[in-house]
């Protein structure tokens, strides 16, 4: 019998499999594809699996619902840490390793626990999105878009709208699969509000669907809304699951959001 934790951030729901103290799945990409399933499986947008570390206090491996691998995920590290601190790995201040790099985090609890992830500074240069061509990737017209791509731990592209009423399903695959991204990419439409807050609808890779709320995402959305001038460093943004609080700074772009836990269960290994 194998253990695991389901946990959400803002709607963007994860497994989460404690490897802590030894691996537990040593076929993750196929326990993931399994699992994540809705109708057949536990249903999740991706499985987290909590390792240690040598760099941190805690590691971090992320998996797609696809079965692929994600270099790191916002909410993703929002659940893992909202794990670790209920069963006392960590505390309000800690580590963590990803593919992505360390990333530094801070938590506090109010009504919820409200964790807050310094996610490196975004990056602009194509061949660190990567994208090819050189140069940043700043509204470059692309399928009946004007289309900005960064990278904040994954790639992801962002395209500003009047209203988020965008066929999502149909134009989104378009984009994340076009072959400019040698990596595919995840794809965001953002409506901005005002100069502090914006409202966006993500697509993302390795889920193949829209999902509630994306972290890496938010980050992206609110760092080119800041390079285009359209917002100031601090933005307040709503997904379909909640909002997220993005702070640019030269120390780096902080997401401070909520995880829940939901419910604890075995499956058969």
């Amino acid at each position: 019998m194998i253990h695991f934790t389901k946990l959400h951030g803002n709607g963007n729901d994860f497994i989460l499999i404690d490897e802590y103290k030894r691996e537990i799945i040593s076929q993750k990409s196929a326990f993931t594809a399994k699992y994540c399933n809705r109708r057949f499986g536990i249903g999740a947008d991706g499985v987290l699996y909590l390792g240690s570390s040598d760099k941190a206090e805690i590691g971090m491996r992320i998996f797609n619902s696809d079965g692929t691998e994600a270099e790191m995920c916002g909410n993703g590290v929002r659940c893992l840490v909202k794990y670790a601190l209920d069963k006392g790995y960590i505390r309000e201040n800690a580590r963590v390793e990803t593919l992505a790099g360390v990333l530094s985090i801070s938590s506090r609890i109010e009504d919820k626990t409200w964790i807050t992830v310094n996610m490196g500074q975004p990056v602009f240069e194509r061949e660190k999105i990567p994208a090819k061509g050189t140069g940043d990737f700043l509204n470059v017209a692309l399928h009946g878009y004007n289309v900005s791509a960064v990278n904040t731990g994954v790639p992801h592209t962002v395209i500003f709208v009047e209203a988020l009423d965008a066929d999502l399903m149909r134009v989104a695959p378009k984009i994340r699969h076009d072959p400019v991204f040698t990596k595919g990419t995840n794809v965001n439409f953002v409506q901005v509000i005002s100069k502090n807050e914006i409202a966006i609808r993500t697509y993302e890779r390795g889920v193949e669907a829209e999902t509630l709320s994306c972290g890496t995402g938010s980050v992206a959305c609110a760092a080119v809304a800041h390079r285009l001038g359209k917002t100031g460093r601090e933005v307040k943004v709503n997904t379909k699951g909640g909002e997220l609080r993005i702070t640019l700074s030269g120390d780096g772009a902080f997401m401070e959001g909520t995880a829940e836990r939901v419910f604890d269960g075995t499956v058969l290994a």
